[in-house]
């Protein structure tokens, strides 16, 4: 077992998941009002309609999708009868149809902040971190389903790296499956070194507002921001008329 193995697999990993935790208590103690992804809906809406749909329900599939095979041991799917090819087969449809989504909707969303003016002015330097990162794992894992698995690759993920994240989850990295990740597809590896990058820069950008009850936002009625004529304004300084709005 090389140095530069244990470094990939065990050291980057931890180092990561710490620099994730430690950094989310920071960011909520220190900066709770900043705790949010800063709406830029009153700046365009069009494009953030389309765009945030199909962005944020793929990839709460594509989520749910990654738990399935990380977490969930292979033997129990051979349990319920759930043969690889059946396995397989779901996870081209189903995780490829959200990354398509989530790769349209990405898209859709960087071209809007680099365009749109007033979007572009409004933006930080840790957005567009953030997007890039996470387009570019994005990607990198779609490219693993569609060019890789889709194609017939013999790699099967649920029995080496499934196995290799559960033991780092319970801190009980093991030799056997750090020599077999060293021999997993480059594709593979690149999506995972790249997804710690991802997990170590998560806390310093908008992405926190994943932990402020996502699902509500999917399903929110959009905010609807009107012009306010200057007599409108006379009457609700006058506390009248304020159901005009």
């Amino acid at each position: 077992m090389k140095t530069f193995d244990i470094f990939l697999w065990v050291i980057i990993p931890y180092v990561s998941l710490t620099i994730f935790i430690v950094g989310h208590i920071y960011r909520y103690k220190t900066d709770r009002f900043g705790w949010t992804a800063k709406s830029s809906q009153f700046l365009e809406q069009k494009r953030l309609r389309l765009g945030s749909l199909l962005f944020h329900w793929g990839i709460i599939f594509v989520f749910l999708g990654h738990v399935a095979g990380l977490l969930i041991p292979k033997q129990w799917f051979d349990q319920l009868g759930i043969t690889s090819e059946l396995y397989h087969f779901g996870a081209i449809t189903f995780g490829g149809a959200a990354g398509i989504a989530v790769v349209i909707g990405g898209l859709f969303l960087f071209l809007r902040r680099i365009s749109v003016k007033r979007v572009a002015r409004n933006s930080t330097v840790s957005d567009y971190i953030s997007l890039i990162v996470l387009g570019i794992v994005v990607l990198v894992g779609f490219t693993n389903t569609a060019g890789y698995t889709a194609t017939g690759g013999s790699f099967d993920y649920r029995v080496v790296i499934g196995p290799w994240s559960r033991e780092i989850l319970t801190f009980r990295p093991s030799a056997e499956m750090i020599q077999q990740m060293a021999h997993a597809p480059i594709g593979f590896k690149a999506h995972i070194i790249l997804a710690f990058v991802l997990f170590a820069v998560w806390p310093f950008t908008r992405l926190v507002h994943v932990f402020s009850l996502p699902l509500a936002y999917l399903r929110r009625r959009y905010i609807v921001y009107r012009h306010v004529k200057s007599n409108q304004r006379g009457k609700v300084a006058r506390g009248k008329d304020i159901n005009e709005f």
